[in-house]
């Protein structure tokens, strides 16, 4: 079976925007909303860059650098949900 660079990329392309965000609501943006939208954005452009890497177009120090950023992102994120997890099962342990 060969598969080829370009079939790869454009496939992933394609499935890009299944994942996309939903609109935003009317309601005005909060902390956490404008935390979730930079995640969001560094995930995507850590995506694009190793799309780009794929594909020739992204030299292997960006695809360096872009990798560590979205790392940074998702131990930031898992962190975060830790500590609420943490919290949560703080407060179930209280008594009544």
């Amino acid at each position: 079976m060969d598969i080829n660079s370009s079939f790869a990329a454009q496939s992933y392309a394609q499935a890009r925007p299944a994942t996309a965000p939903a609109a935003k609501p009317d309601s005005a943006e909060n902390g956490f909303g404008t935390l979730a939208g930079d995640f969001a954005a560094t995930l995507r452009a850590g995506e694009q860059t190793a799309a780009a890497a794929m594909t020739g177009g992204a030299d292997p120090h960006a695809l360096v650098q872009a990798l560590a950023a979205t790392e940074l992102a998702v131990e930031t994120a898992v962190t975060l949900r830790n500590k609420v997890v943490e919290a949560y099962q703080e407060i179930l342990r209280m008594p009544v």
